[in-house]
């Protein structure tokens, strides 16, 4: 028998994304997340919601992640975890200690069969068929670039940068603000509305015109509280030009991007440049990808820097995600589970309790050959 057909006779594997703001949970093989839910804990002690990865103490960590975990199979998936194998979408570059305590919960409290980590970059790229790839990630709370060549993450070119959807968030509350808008009424899901109802971003003609007239305002009604705000047309238009912002450290996207090519051999350049691959919640608004075609093209023509370290005639182009871009990462989870990569590459229970330790890149111990 195949080894496929094994695989999808058992339970299909669960696929967890678990991101800063949102947990994006489903099974293997399926199109999209069965949900999409705030990476929130309630405490069983206080009742209290707080963040999931708002700890002090270890121990405290691995009973947030316990209770969590609960409510994700028992209340939205309506599973039994035990014996299933799992898919773990993770930052190859996160912490260590969140790795090791999902693990642990995972073997140990719910008594999985199997765990499969795999990095959020190279397995978003698998869901287009295609080996190379600069994978941009706009997520919550930093914006991450991770090059892929032929397969391989190039990993001494990554990049990442604090702005992100909350950075976001907390220009539209300071400029609220500033009109005089009560700060009680601006809670964090009605920022987040505001945003995506709301925002946009500018034409690159018009981001650098200095006459230019603001589009409308917008009347914004809060339900909880009867209130209406006004949410200014200079805000709507303005508060995602901090991704773009001019300033000494050149450290903005379009800045990092081509940063990041350029940390990569030159063979591989221009193969990155006609294939950059934006995901994540804050790459879906409205007019992101052609401001940054053209911040791009801009600062490769008129900035001496990139101009003496780029040759030729070059285009950037960008691919279009399957799906929506704020599950790009679930989404090629998924696939991976649905291949034999689930029974090959994932880390068993048994090879787990015998050191009770994740195998980690960045471990040399881990990586070293027997000889």
């Amino acid at each position: 028998m195949p080894l496929y057909e094994s695989v999808m006779q058992e339970k299909p594997p669960i696929v967890l994304d678990i991101g800063n703001a949102y947990t994006k949970l489903g099974f293997a093989a399926e199109s999209h997340p069965r949900k999409i839910i705030p990476t929130e804990v309630v405490l069983t002690t206080t009742g209290k919601t707080k963040f999931l990865f708002d700890y002090a103490t270890t121990e405290e960590l691995y009973d947030q992640i316990v209770d969590f975990l609960q409510t994700i199979f028992f209340k939205h998936l309506l599973v039994s975890p035990k014996e299933r194998k799992f898919v773990i979408v993770e930052n190859i570059f996160g912490q260590t200690i969140i790795r090791e305590t999902l693990a642990r919960a995972l073997f140990i409290h719910f008594d999985v069969s199997s765990v499969l980590f795999v990095p959020a970059h190279l397995i978003a790229l698998s869901t287009l068929a295609v080996p190379t790839g600069l994978v941009v990630d706009i997520g919550y709370s930093e914006t991450t670039i991770m090059p892929v060549f032929s397969g391989v993450q190039i990993m001494s070119a990554f990049k990442d940068q604090s702005y992100g959807s909350r950075a976001v968030e907390e220009e539209i509350k300071r400029q609220l603000l500033a009109t005089g808008v009560k700060e009680q009424l601006l809670t964090p899901s009605v920022l987040e509305d505001i945003k995506v109802r709301t925002c946009f971003v500018n034409s690159f003609e018009r981001a650098y015109k200095e006459d230019r007239q603001a589009p409308p305002n917008v009347e914004y009604g809060i339900c909880d509280d009867d209130a209406v705000i006004s949410i200014p047309g200079s805000l709507r238009e303005s508060v995602y030009e901090l991704l773009f912002e001019q300033n000494n450290e050149r450290d903005s996207l379009p800045h990092l991007i081509l940063r990041a090519i350029l940390d990569c051999s030159m063979d591989v350049r221009r193969a990155l440049v006609e294939s950059i691959f934006v995901i994540g919640g804050g790459a879906m608004v409205p007019g992101l990808l052609a401001r940054l075609k053209q911040e791009l093209q801009h600062l490769l023509a008129n900035d001496d820097y990139y101009a003496t370290r780029f040759h030729g005639q070059l285009q950037f182009k960008f691919y279009q995600a399957i799906g929506k871009q704020n599950f790009t990462a679930w989404l090629g989870g998924s696939l991976c589970g649905a291949t034999d990569l689930i029974q090959t590459r994932s880390l068993t229970k048994d090879s787990y309790l015998r050191s009770e330790h994740v195998p980690d890149w960045s471990n040399l111990c881990d990586n070293r050959h027997g000889g």
